[in-house]
């Protein structure tokens, strides 16, 4: 502890505001109180007043104005950090920086630094800090956190509660944790005590390596309930080198909407063994997996020579390939596995939606797909307006769904559009109904749509129950 506690530090930020109104114009909630009569009654209470923009009860400023009767204010918020160079570069969560007036960095000597920004990735949560001090700091190293294992014992340093450096042991509870933060979560869970303050600090093994930085924590109460979530060293390590060398984070960029692969999913296309992988649901016009021959439909099974288990594995592994790299790209298609190389992209900031050419619309008669509770018709002017459908919008127009069918039940609502049944483009309703009746001709147990709704493109298992017997 007496080589790792020095290089363990506190974030201290301010930032000029007004009174920030609550719900119905009064200041911001109350903050979380302890029970009446205990000890840390008084000690909660003068903690977050103190954190507080302004006197409770003061009335706030209108809108764009400074408060009256002097400057603005200077909210103050605390959080931790921990130094990996010795030149003074420090590490902790942007969610404890961000919007920072300006920031300060407390070392264990009480030593207050200013810091210079060097960089911030809302993505992973994690920001870069710069400070200079007359001799060299100390630090800690980072570790392979790929070898930690659950059940593996951590300690996690911090400032909890503006308290200083304060240690805690624990676990490692779980690993790959998705706890819908973003696309690259892969959280360490531990249950070492993470609480208000602990923001950024980081979780060593029993080496006294980095293996996570602290940044999350689950709990009703708002302590610590033994709920705690770290991102990984081997995660973070890169995106701080980007961070410290030029400011931003360049990731690798395949251009696809990916979904799932669920059993009945697997089944339609015949994937075997229970492999499963990332279907892609659209190959976005202009990006490098459409350039490449990458298609809807496609399962992504491994990328540069890495294994995509599911889903959620295709976007990390993407975002750490470097940009402009040639890669492999083993997909599921026709019921073979087919290699595609790829030469990847930059990750947009913002993903640009991708526009598609216009067709003309091929009105027809709406058509009942017995069996599967739907009625569909091509796309026409009155349903383009009727569903306010975009004006490039193509394929077949699902119009009214039978409530308790097998449509209902995968939520296929009306106004959505179907533009592929088994990878096959479909454009008319009578288009659709005969693939359909083909696929049961093949008794195939079921039939893979491509849907298209005002929340984008997904590929949907459909049960190909017989139709009911006229009466």
């Amino acid at each position: 502890m007496r080589r790792l506690l020095p290089a363990v530090v506190n974030i201290s930020t301010t930032q000029n505001v007004g009174a920030r109104p609550g719900p119905g114009g009064r200041p911001d909630a109350p903050a979380p109180q302890a029970p009446p009569g205990s000890p840390f009654e008084e000690f909660f209470r003068d903690f977050f007043n103190r954190q507080r923009p302004g006197p409770q009860g003061e009335a706030p400023p209108a809108p764009g104005r400074p408060p009256q009767g002097g400057p603005q204010r200077r909210a103050q918020s605390l959080g931790s950090g921990f130094v990996v160079d010795a030149s003074g570069i420090v590490i902790t969560n942007n969610h404890v920086i961000e919007g920072a007036d300006e920031i300060n960095v407390i070392l264990q000597d009480n030593t207050t630094l200013r810091a210079t920004l060097l960089g911030t990735d809302p993505r992973t949560d994690l920001a870069v800090l710069r400070v200079s001090h007359s001799a060299p700091l100390p630090y800690v190293a980072w570790g392979d956190s790929d070898t930690a294992e659950v059940g593996d014992w951590v300690l996690a340093i911090g400032n909890p509660f503006g308290l200083g450096g304060t240690v805690t042991a624990g676990i490692v509870s779980a690993r790959g944790r998705d706890i819908r933060q973003g696309p690259f979560d892969d959280f360490i869970q531990t249950d070492a005590a993470i609480n208000r303050g602990n923001s950024g600090g980081p979780l060593f093994n029993l080496r006294g390596e980095v293996v996570g930085i602290n940044t999350a924590i689950y709990s009703p109460t708002g302590g610590s309930i033994g709920i705690g979530f770290s991102i990984p060293s081997n995660l973070a390590r890169g995106i701080v080198r980007q961070l410290a060398d030029g400011g931003r984070v360049r990731r690798g960029w395949l251009g696809v909407n990916i979904q799932q692969v669920t059993d009945e999913i697997a089944e339609s296309l015949q994937l075997r063994n229970g492999t499963r992988g990332a279907l892609i649901a659209r190959a976005q016009e202009g990006g490098p997996a459409a350039a490449a021959g990458l298609r809807a439909g496609d399962v992504v099974l491994r990328f540069n020579n890495q294994e995509v288990r599911e889903m959620r594995t295709l976007p990390r592994i993407v975002a750490d390939t470097a940009v402009g790299s040639r890669v492999p790209v083993v997909v599921w298609r026709d019921g073979r596995e087919v290699t595609v190389e790829v030469t990847l992209g930059e990750l947009p900031s913002e993903q640009a939606q991708a526009g598609a050419t216009p067709e003309p619309a091929r009105p027809d008669q709406p058509v009942e797909l017995a069996g599967l509770g739907m009625r569909v018709a091509g796309v026409t002017p009155e349903l383009r307006e009727r569903f306010r459908l975009r004006p490039e919008a193509r394929g077949v127009v699902v119009v009214d769904v039978t409530g308790g069918s097998p449509a209902a039940e995968r939520e296929i609502r009306p106004g959505d559009i179907v533009l592929e049944v088994q990878q096959e483009r479909v454009t008319t309703a009578q288009e659709l109904q005969e693939r359909i009746e083909r696929l049961r001709r093949q008794n195939r147990a079921t039939a893979l749509f491509l849907i298209e709704s005002q929340q984008g493109q997904r590929f949907v298992p459909l049960r190909l129950a017989a139709p009911a017997p006229s009466r």
